[in-house]
């Protein structure tokens, strides 16, 4: 078997020798460096200087271009959160119609249908005759059976609208009312004016029992000074306590708003109550009243949401300019 040559150490080529690049192959300190590490160095150089031999102003451009990027994230931020809230609006909307639609759909329906059970035959014209004539006898009727329910009912409607009426006087779109404050006012007409008012007009005929004419004014200075003020604050009391308002609050606004509110109605009800007291009889009254009601609740409404609204932007207010000083 032959043997192996012997190598000696000095025939191996030096480790530490570089090797020579090829025609084809370029040093490695040639090559260029990736972008990451660049922009990296940009950085680092606007830190610490030019230890990797990059000019500094080009961090400027780099921090353009970060400012750019993020102001584009905001603006797309911006612009999503505003389509959020052109949703919310628009569902609002909807629900607000389809109210809106519902009841008076339902209101027509019922004064419309008052003779369905016997008026096979009948031409439109009939129908649209007796239509008034009979819905007022059935009025009248439950008025007999049960008044103070229906006055409920009556006041709660007018009430209602009434807000809906001072929230579109405010700006508010016809579809874009807000559904709790308007459920409030008619919370309170529904509860209170309805049934308060059909006691006080048998209250008021007892107290003052005479028919002649000079009965009338007075009848009216009665109602607009003890009545209006007994029913303007428990109105006023009675929405700020749905509005979850402290007691406090709610009457020291009332405390500043009582005046005002008595002196505008004076402008009002006087001239409505000579027919309410004079003309109207007792039984229908609180009709009367809730149809000029609808002027009325918009007054009331209007004034007590601006004293709330105020009030809660002077507690804000107030807040922020203490929050600073505190710190």
């Amino acid at each position: 078997m032959a043997s192996l040559p012997s190598i000696s150490p000095k025939s191996l080529p030096p480790l530490t020798k570089p090797l020579k690049p090829t025609k084809t192959q370029k040093p490695f300190t040639q090559l260029p460096l990736p972008t990451t590490f660049r922009r990296s160095s940009a950085v680092t150089s606007a830190v610490s200087g030019d230890d990797f031999g990059i000019i500094p102003a080009k961090s400027s451009k780099l921090a353009e271009q970060i400012e750019s990027a993020v102001s584009v994230l905001q603006e797309s931020e911006i612009v999503g959160g505003g389509a959020v809230v052109d949703l919310d609006k628009m569902i609002d909307r909807i629900i607000n119609a389809s109210i809106v639609l519902a009841a008076g759909s339902f209101a027509l329906t019922k004064l419309l249908t008052i003779d369905h059970d016997y008026w096979q035959g009948w031409t439109i014209y009939e129908i649209l005759r007796y239509a008034p004539q009979h819905n007022w006898s059935a009025y009248e009727e439950i008025l007999k059976t049960n008044p103070v329910l229906a006055k409920m009912v009556i006041s709660g409607v007018v009430y209602s609208i009434g807000d809906w009426i001072a929230q579109c006087y405010e700006g508010k779109p016809l579809f874009e009312f807000d559904r709790t404050r308007m459920l409030r006012s008619g919370l309170a007409g529904f509860a209170l004016h309805g049934s308060l008012s059909h006691y006080y007009y048998e209250f008021c005929e007892a107290l003052f029992p005479f028919q002649d004419w000079w009965a009338v004014p007075i009848k009216v200075a009665f109602d607009q000074t003890i009545w209006a003020g007994i029913w303007n604050s428990i109105y006023f009391i009675v929405l700020g306590l749905l509005r979850l308002e402290s007691p406090v609050s709610i009457f020291k606004e009332l405390k500043g708003t009582f005046l005002p509110m008595l002196t505008a109605g004076w402008k009002l009800w006087p001239f409505a109550h000579l027919v309410t007291y004079g003309v109207i009889p007792i039984e229908q009254r609180l009709l009367w009243v809730d149809c000029v009601e609808l002027i009325w609740v918009t007054i009331l409404s209007t004034l007590s949401n601006q004293k709330s609204e105020a009030r809660l932007s002077e507690e804000s207010t107030e807040t922020t300019n203490s929050s600073p000083s505190e710190e």
